[in-house]
């Protein structure tokens, strides 16, 4: 199993990041793409990688939602300094895709006129930046499923993974008919907006996903990589097809989405 959607630099994860990496790779998980918030983040994500290389996968990008946990504000032009794109050119032989980035209409963002604006023209600029390397997008599209696919139909994005999607089934399935691919969380098990996005969404076009150490099967509590399974055993009880399976086309698809996690897959 391969986690294409984990935060492992959170400040959950300081003290036992090797626990949680060894119990993963316990429970089958073979490989985890860190994604980043803000631009504090690529530096510490790139570390993570020189430090379990047979584990982590580095994505670089900026999060339509900025600040700390406790004041968080969306995200500005401003927040997209040349030291954003310098680092992405730096690191760009390591970076599996630009991510996290997209949009987040939550009212509680985007009260303040502009705020949608400023994240689109962030998020083209950071899709540009994909497209000039060919990396895919991971992307967080909450309260704007509807508007990020449209974008990125608009943009001529041809490889795009849409990560724990709230939208509803027949948006995501626009989504589907232009080849992009949707990552579920363990939290399936209490979302039935997710239970009814798996029933439609192809096998071909699903990926597994913790978004740790958020998204959990438990509410509040911390998720980790190692709970990928039973994202597996829901998709196989509705799909009624072995959880093997799951497994087998769900890490296929995230090696093509993104090539750099084959040299963890022979291994």
């Amino acid at each position: 199993m391969i986690d294409v959607h984990a935060h492992l630099t959170d400040s959950n994860f300081e003290k036992d990041i090797a626990t949680v990496i060894s119990d993963a790779k316990i429970k089958g998980v073979i490989a985890a793409l860190a994604v980043t918030i803000t631009k504090e983040d690529f530096v510490k994500v790139i570390e993570l990688q020189s430090r379990f290389p047979d584990f982590i996968v580095p994505c670089l990008g900026l999060h339509p939602v900025q600040g700390t946990q406790t004041e968080q504000r969306s995200l500005t032009l401003k927040d997209f300094d040349k030291d954003v794109e310098l680092l992405i050119d730096k690191y760009k032989d390591v970076i599996a895709g630009i991510g996290e980035i997209g949009l987040d209409f939550s009212p509680r963002f985007v009260s303040q006129e502009g705020s949608k604006d400023e994240q689109k023209q962030v998020f083209i600029k950071q899709v540009d930046i994909a497209k000039r390397m060919d990396l895919t997008v991971n992307v967080h599209s909450r309260s704007a499923g509807r508007p990020t696919i449209a974008l990125l139909k608009e943009l001529g994005v041809t490889k795009a993974h849409l990560h724990a999607f709230d939208g509803k089934p027949s948006v995501a399935m626009e989504g589907v008919r232009q080849g992009y691919y949707f990552s579920i969380p363990p939290s399936i098990v209490r979302s039935e907006q997710k239970q009814k996005l798996i029933s439609q969404v192809p096998l071909e076009n699903l990926l597994l996903e913790t978004d740790s150490p958020a998204l959990g099967p438990v509410k509040q509590e911390r998720n980790v990589p190692s709970n990928l399974n039973i994202v597996v055993d829901y998709i196989a009880k509705v799909k009624k097809i072995d959880p093997s399976e799951v497994k087998h086309t769900t890490s296929q698809n995230a090696i093509k989405l993104y090539p750099k996690l084959a040299r963890l897959i022979t291994k």
